[in-house]
């Protein structure tokens, strides 16, 4: 092995390093770059050919596989059962006014705080739409009655 094919080793390990700590597909395509110019080391290509052949490799994983490896761990994510409950009907237990910072609604048992949408006030015993979750306020809105 000459001094090349141990420096792009090297690249290599530190950018599968970088890829473990951080598992945000940042670096794993520069691994596989520096593995393809490690190879070309060990066949005696000239470095900036190596360099280049680099450069291309990462480019061309980032721009053909990234897009796949997204849309396939995404598909992982579920929604929590937080998620689910962004628009259903709720009831106002307790009057909801944003400038005073008060107010809750009880949605399917269970007991939150609540903020209109649109800054209004909504007194108790009106029904609500839950329109977002922020952090663990309901942010909500008047349930339209035709």
């Amino acid at each position: 092995m000459d001094v090349f094919s141990i420096v792009w080793l090297v690249a290599a390990i530190i950018f599968l390093i970088i890829e473990a700590l951080s598992v945000q597909l940042i670096s794993i395509w520069l691994a596989g770059g520096a593995i393809v110019a490690m190879v070309l080391a060990l066949l005696n290509v000239n470095f900036w050919i190596q360099v280049l052949v680099f450069a291309i490799v990462s480019l061309l994983l980032i721009i053909l596989t990234r897009p796949l490896v997204k849309r396939i761990l995404s598909k992982n994510v579920e929604a929590t059962n937080a998620d689910r409950s962004i628009g259903k009907e709720a009831a106002v237990t307790s009057e909801i006014n944003n400038v005073l910072g008060k107010g809750q609604v009880n949605l399917s048992g269970q007991i939150w705080s609540a903020r209109s949408s649109d800054d209004s006030v909504i007194n108790e015993g009106e029904t609500v739409i839950v329109e977002k979750i922020d952090g663990v306020k309901l942010i909500v809105s008047r349930k339209q009655t035709f």
